[in-house]
């Protein structure tokens, strides 16, 4: 159901959905692992779509973590909630982070978690969501998220990645994830 759900959205909102398909489990497990997701007080997922790979991120998480999720699409928030009705979830623009970590009284955030369709976004709406997960993000703070390999070749997907490099003092490409429709590769960016 999540699937079709999601075919749905991209097909209203290419731009806005980016993918045609839930993540699979081997990319969802590439964006959790290696930044340390168990020890962090406080994470954010941004975009998670139908919720793959939030069950992930509830799954490996401390129990006392501050977790929550932004979301634009109203329809893909609500399968989210109705999928994990304990999970507090924004319908926003990601490009509000800020404001929506001072509502949770969060100083800066430990790991910030990606599914945004990135190579699909206009120049400036890269920036304007990058600004705003640079400065959610405390010193040493991860933002992973994930771009397709096809998208990855596109213009606005290779100044991604030069945007990327400015924005972070470490940035690690993991290895292509071919058992995910279509396949992806993962950045782990530390700021």
């Amino acid at each position: 159901m999540s699937g079709i759900s999601l075919l749905k959205n991209f097909i209203k909102s290419p731009q806005a959905t980016g993918a045609i398909w839930p993540s699979s489990s081997f990319l969802s497990r590439a964006m959790i692992s290696r930044i340390g997701i168990e020890k962090a007080d406080s994470i954010v997922e941004l975009g998670p779509g139908t919720g793959v790979i939030t069950g992930y991120i509830i799954k490996h998480i401390k129990h006392n973590a501050k977790f929550f999720v932004v979301e634009l699409s109203k329809g893909l928030c609500d399968i989210v909630q109705d999928k994990y009705p304990s999970v507090r979830i924004y319908n926003e623009n990601a490009a509000n982070l800020v404001k929506l970590k001072d509502g949770e009284e969060i100083e800066h955030i430990d790991l910030i978690i990606s599914s945004l369709p990135w190579a699909a976004f206009p120049e400036h709406l890269q920036k304007s969501i990058l600004d705003a997960i640079h400065a959610s993000l405390k010193d040493g703070g991860i933002f992973t998220t994930f771009a397709y390999l096809q998208g990855a070749l596109l213009p606005s997907g290779l100044k991604f990645k030069r945007m990327l490099k400015k924005y972070f003092r470490k940035v690690q490409i993991s290895e292509v994830i071919w058992r995910n429709l279509p396949p992806a590769f993962v950045y782990r960016c530390t700021k």
